[in-house]
C-alpha cells in the first residue's frame, strides 16, 4: 500500500461539515483544524460559505460548496441558480449531486445537461459531480462517469454520505478506469481511518472527502472544548 506521511495525506483530504443543524461555532472549528492540518478545504453547504470565506482569508485552504445535496433532484435552472449564489458567496470549488434517479430511467440528456450547465455556470472553477454510487449499477456508474467526463467535469465523486453506503475500493477503480487520466476521482462517503483513506488514494482517488479527517491524520479534537 502507498506510505504517505500525514501531513501529504492531509493535501488531499476536503475536510467535510455537511450536518443541517451545523452552528456557527462548528464552522469556525472546521476551518480551525483545516488550517492548523493543512487540508486542501473545507466542503459545506452555501449558506456556511461566508463565514469560512472569511475565516480562511490568506490560507492555503479553500471553502468547496454541494449543490443539489444530498438527492440531486432540482430542476436545472435551481442548480444553476445555487451555483451563482454560491460562488458569489467565495465558495472556489462545486460539490454537485449527479441527477441518479433521471440517471436510473435512462434520461442521460437531462444527466448531461444538469451537469453541463453546473460546470458552465462555474466556470474556472473545479466542479466534481457526485455519483451516489450505492444507488447505481456497475453499468449505470460507467454511464454516469462517461457523462460527467463528457459534460466538463474535473471530478467524479463516489457519495454524499448520506446513503446506503459510502466509497469502495472497488468503485473508485472502476470510475478512475473509465474517466482516465484527464478526469480525477473523489472518494467519499464511510472514510474514517488513515488506512480507510490510503486505500482510496491506492485505488485511483485523487481527493479524499471526510468528516473524521483529524483523526485520519493522527490529530486531536484540540477545539472542541472552545465551545
Amino acid at each position: 500500500m502507498l506510505r504517505i506521511s500525514n501531513k501529504k495525506l492531509a493535501s488531499y483530504i476536503d475536510h467535510t461539515l455537511l450536518k443541517k443543524e451545523a452552528k456557527e461555532e462548528d464552522i469556525e472549528k472546521l476551518c480551525k483544524e483545516a488550517i492548523e492540518y493543512g487540508f486542501k478545504t473545507v466542503c459545506l453547504y452555501p449558506i456556511h460559505i461566508p463565514i469560512a470565506k472569511k475565516l480562511l482569508k490568506g490560507k492555503k485552504t479553500i471553502p468547496i460548496a454541494v449543490i443539489d445535496f444530498p438527492k440531486g433532484r432540482s430542476l436545472i435552472l435551481k442548480k444553476v441558480k445555487e451555483t451563482e449564489d454560491a460562488i458569489k458567496k467565495g465558495a472556489m470549488e462545486i460539490d454537485m449531486v449527479i441527477d441518479y434517479m433521471a440517471l436510473k430511467n435512462k434520461d442521460y440528456k437531462k444527466v448531461f445537461n444538469g451537469i453541463k450547465a453546473v460546470v458552465e455556470t462555474a466556470k474556472p472553477k473545479i466542479v466534481k459531480v457526485i455519483l451516489e454510487i450505492s444507488e447505481l449499477t456497475d453499468n449505470e456508474k460507467i454511464i454516469a462517469c462517461a457523462l460527467a467526463k463528457a459534460a466538463g467535469a474535473k471530478f467524479v465523486k463516489t457519495s454524499t454520505g448520506f446513503s446506503k453506503s459510502g466509497a469502495t475500493i472497488k468503485d473508485v477503480k472502476l470510475m478512475k478506469e473509465i474517466v482516465g487520466k484527464d478526469v480525477l476521482v473523489k472518494a467519499s462517503g464511510g472514510i474514517r481511518t488513515k488506512k480507510d483513506a490510503l486505500e482510496m488514494i491506492n485505488a485511483g482517488a485523487s481527493r479524499i472527502g471526510a468528516s473524521s479527517s483529524v483523526k485520519i491524520v493522527g490529530g486531536k479534537d484540540k477545539y472542541k472544548k472552545e465551545y
